[in-house]
């Protein structure tokens, strides 16, 4: 799925990246707990979260993942926005709660989860 066709569902807004609009992703992944994105996340994943700080970026940009939506109308801050811009992250604001978000995305067809399996 296009990030182009992921902010349409999710009405959501760009606040970094919109000239990559299409690039593609074959996953997505809620989490507000770092660690767990770091131990479990696929590639070519798109992170949804409510975390509000440069760490979600920075982790990010370590495991490559190139777009973030913050979630429950979260804007991000300006040093946020910069840091997006430094690595080339994506970066979305959408109106809906973490569950709502996720459930869309997998309504519309995204329905690789983000993470690895655990043996």
């Amino acid at each position: 799925m296009k990030v182009r066709e992921i902010a349409e569902i999710l009405d959501a807004a760009f606040f970094a990246g919109e000239e990559f609009a299409d690039l593609e992703v074959q996953a997505a992944c809620g989490a507000d707990l770092m660690s767990d994105v770091m131990a479990f996340v696929k590639e070519r994943v798109v992170l949804l979260t409510g975390l509000m700080n440069p760490q979600v970026l920075r982790t990010a940009d370590l495991l490559d993942i190139k777009v973030v939506v913050f979630v429950r109308g979260k804007k991000p801050t300006n040093d946020l926005i910069e840091i997006a811009k430094e690595t080339g992250t994506i970066l979305l604001s959408t109106k809906y709660s973490m569950f709502l978000a996720c459930g869309r995305l997998y309504e519309a067809g995204l329905r690789n989860g983000g993470v690895r399996e655990i043996a």
